[in-house]
């Protein structure tokens, strides 16, 4: 099959042939043109002018035309930061009159955005009146707001007037203007920019000053820098907004090329409500969304019940800042709906960055942030040097009248002579040049020299003057002479505007990408409490909530309880930790930490079943936290209540459905009451409720399937029942010590040398004299060299937090001395140490 001929070569000479033929003659007559060529022209030239003069940014001082235009009219009209505000339809009216031929709204929509700290990271502008929110609602009428240049939009003009940039005719030739601003700040990094040409789009974020000023100070220090070492600098994007971006790796890539996507996600917060029940609490947003439309959005997905367990919307933000409080059901999971929000709503968003930018103020070129940064350092390199050539003609002409000046002084009796002895000023300045070989300028100078002038003081002042501008000289002419002597003039102005200008970051970087990052990276690593109650609720909160007391205090509310209902269990995790839950039947069902809803000290907590599927009747028996990195490893040891223990492999614990995992086969009336993470090489000890115990090696039970019911661990006395067990690493057996703890809040220390190893299946030895005064044992805990303090809960809900030192060192059969005083019909239910 013959091949179709090329038709580029044939149409780049009809577009160039167009180009070059008139569409008038000189005449004026109409010359004919084939309509394909006047559309490709027309559109080319159309595509040129908003590349290049309505929505690219230039790379030196990083703004649109109109943004350009904007600043320097308001500039031409002395708006200072130090001025009185003027009405902005004045500004947008010198705008348009002088600089912008267009429509007056679309050049105060500019005005506006520069007034923005929403929009902006550092405002250009500095605004009277309303100029939109982040809510979304616009500014108002031109004709009611006023404004001025913000400090740090003055210094994107600074020295223009000292000829460091060029200057072209406005667009009916009236007046100049500026192609390019000075920009002595980093103004397109600073603040970043948007735009859509034609075929082409840009899209920059707004970046910290410290950070971008910094990497220029290490860039122009060293221009051999890498990317790598930049980004070491500039950690990502810093969006006025605030909120939290991800994936560093996709960050840094993203940079290095130029393009790439960066996931945002808004700042929220799970808390407690004033009702029963959860919040969200979203305090930062991503950049670009707008309050209003995210809470309609929200609405939408809770009424068309894509997202459920949301009872209300509330925005609250006022003068102090964003807050939207989202209410949550009763039986919502706080994380999933978060989560839900993530994946459904605005409050997740990726920012597609596209550094597009306009180079020499004509070349629409993707440059990565290392480019973009030496781009800017050429140009401020260039407006030092125009500045200083500036600068030193000024210098040299004042030091050549100071010279003219200082010449006349030291002579001027005789000068005075010749001025008298003129007929004319024009022949007094012809007699001073002839007589003193004085220019024509220096000559119109001393003419022009007050009587004043010639007192000692001002003769001196003209002399220190002249020193001074001669040491200007030698300056000036050191910058145009020595490239690292601009360098360092560079790195001095750079440092200067970071001291006046650099703040902290407001976005927070998180390493990992959101689509890699679990729930828990949301959440801050710290140790936590967990509470459960007869009833079924858990909570977890801060062991810090509960103050220290001294032994023997009645203690705190530490959750709020139904009349019926009673603490069961209590113990100490980590918020990144696993949590196994094992029931009384033998099942075992797995949480994070993180997702068991932080709740209030006097709080009851939220209902077991929203987070696992119990059956009917089945409770919680124990509970085992498994550090973050460690599921799957090492030993479970599980003991009923029967005296009946068990050791399996933690692998078969790994991947537990939503419905639960058969972890022991429970016998007759027997329930299982202890669940102990070991390493395969550990002690363990038993406790009866009337006080027995027994310590044994857990090599002493075979590792068994799932399905297994266990072996005796320890023999019980008629109407015993286990209360208590522990696991005794090798590292505690010589300074460790058993805490043992009785119902009526009884309690005492034992060393564990007192403890000999004995063979499972045991009696055992006596641990605590238990009596009516005392109580039955509660449980046991194994406090080691670390151990400070132990937490207390009574039946009723009541916490105490006391030193371990408080609690006497006693031998085995004692009862113990007063740890908690309890209120009558109340009991201790459960402690642990810290």
């Amino acid at each position: 099959m013959a091949k179709k001929p090329d038709k580029k070569p044939e149409k780049k000479a009809r577009v160039a042939r167009a180009a070059e033929e008139p569409r008038l003659n000189a005449l004026g007559t109409i010359v004919e043109r084939d309509i394909r060529d006047e559309m490709e022209q027309a559109y080319l030239e159309y595509a040129m002018s908003v590349i290049v003069s309505r929505a690219l940014p230039d790379v030196r001082d990083g703004l649109k035309p109109v943004h350009r235009r904007v600043l320097y009219a308001m500039r031409q009209m002395g708006l200072t930061h130090g001025a009185k505000f003027r009405k902005c339809a004045a500004i947008v009216g010198d705008v348009m009159g002088k600089y912008h031929p267009h429509g007056d709204q679309s050049i105060y929509d500019a005005l506006a955005r520069l007034a923005q700290d929403f929009s902006l990271r550092y405002p250009l502008v500095q605004g009277q009146g309303s100029f939109g929110s982040i809510d979304g609602d616009g500014a108002a009428a031109m004709r009611y707001t006023e404004a001025r240049m913000h400090v740090i939009g003055e210094y994107t003009l600074m020295d223009i007037e000292k000829g460091t940039v060029d200057f072209m005719s406005n667009y009916d030739s009236t007046t100049k203007e500026p192609k390019v601003l000075p920009a002595a700040v980093p103004n397109l990094l600073l603040n970043g920019t948007s735009g859509i040409a034609v075929g082409m789009a840009t899209n920059i974020p707004p970046h910290n000053a410290g950070e971008v000023i910094d990497a220029l100070m290490l860039l122009a220090k060293k221009p051999k820098t890498t990317i790598e070492e930049v980004l070491a600098i500039v950690q990502g994007p810093d969006f006025p907004t605030g909120g939290i971006i991800y994936n560093k790796k996709e960050i840094t890539q993203a940079y290095a090329q130029g393009v790439g996507p960066i996931v945002m996600r808004g700042k929220a917060e799970i808390v407690e409500g004033k009702r029963r029940g959860f919040e969200i609490v979203i305090t930062e947003i991503p950049f670009e969304v707008r309050t209003a439309a995210m809470i309609e959005q929200m609405a939408d997905l809770v009424r068309d019940k894509k997202i459920e367990g949301i009872r209300d919307i509330r925005n609250e933000s006022d003068r102090e800042g964003l807050r939207v409080v989202i209410e949550l059901k009763s039986d919502a999971t706080p994380q999933r709906v978060l989560n839900a929000l993530y994946k459904r709503t605005n409050l997740q968003r990726t920012f597609h960055l596209n550094m597009l930018a306009l180079v020499d103020g004509i070349q629409p070129r993707v440059l990565s942030l290392k480019e973009v940064l030496e781009e800017y350092l050429k140009h401020r390199r260039e407006v030092i040097t125009r500045r200083s050539a500036h600068d030193l003609e000024k210098a040299k002409e004042r030091a050549h009248i100071l010279e003219g000046l200082d010449k006349a002084l030291s002579k001027i009796d005789a000068v005075i002579r010749a001025i008298k002895q003129s007929s004319s000023r024009e022949d007094a300045r012809k007699n001073l040049m002839k007589k003193f070989a004085l220019t024509e300028v220096q000559s119109e100078a001393i003419l022009s020299l007050p009587l004043a002038s010639l007192v000692k003081l001002e003769r001196e002042k003209i002399a220190a003057e002249l020193g001074e501008m001669k040491k200007r000289i030698k300056e000036l002419n050191a910058i145009l002479e020595s490239a690292s002597r601009l360098t360092e003039v560079l790195i001095t102005e750079l440092k200067e505007v970071r001291e006046k200008f650099a703040d902290d970051r407001r976005t927070q970087v998180v390493k990992g990408g959101v689509g890699e990052i679990a729930d828990e990276d949301l959440i801050p690593d710290e140790q936590t409490a967990i509470v459960m109650t007869s009833e079924g609720y858990v909570k977890r909160l801060s062991p810090d909530v509960f103050n220290t007391q001294r032994r023997g205090g009645k203690g705190v509310t530490g959750v709020g309880l139904s009349e019926e209902e009673n603490v069961e269990h209590f113990t100490l995790a980590n918020t990144k930790d696993t949590v196994l839950f094992f029931t009384s039947r033998g099942r075992v069902f797995t949480s994070p930490a993180y997702e068991i809803p932080q709740a209030s000290r006097t709080s009851r907590g939220r209902a077991l079943v929203n987070f696992i599927a119990l059956s009917k009747g089945e409770a919680i028996a124990a509970m085992v936290t498994v550090p973050k990195g460690q599921r799957g490893a090492g030993n479970v040891v599980l003991v009923t209540k029967g005296g009946i223990a068990k050791r399996m492999e933690a692998a078969q614990l790994l991947n537990i459905r939503r419905n639960g995992l058969n972890a022991m086969t429970i016998r007759g009336g027997d329930a299982l009451g202890w669940a102990l993470a070991t390493s395969g090489s550990d002690d363990l000890i038993l406790a009866t409720r009337k006080g027995m115990s027994l310590r044994f090696s857990e090599r002493d039970l075979r590792a068994m399937g799932r399905g297994a019911a266990g072996v005796k661990a320890m023999g019980l006395r008629e109407g015993d029942a286990v209360a208590g067990a522990a696991v005794i690493v090798k590292a505690s057996e010589k300074s460790g010590r058993i805490v043992v703890i009785a119902e009526a809040g009884f309690g005492k220390q034992v060393a564990l040398t007192q403890y000999r190893k004995q063979k499972r299946g045991g009696k055992g030895i006596k641990t605590f004299g238990v009596s009516p005064a005392t109580g039955n044992v509660v449980s046991i805990e194994i406090a080691d060299s670390e151990a400070e303090e132990l937490i207390a809960v009574s039946a009723k809900g009541k916490t105490i937090r006391t030193s371990l030192k408080d609690v006497r060192v006693l031998s085995r059969p004692a009862r113990g001395t007063k740890v908690m005083k309890l209120a009558p019909g109340d009991r201790l239910a459960s402690f642990t140490v810290l």
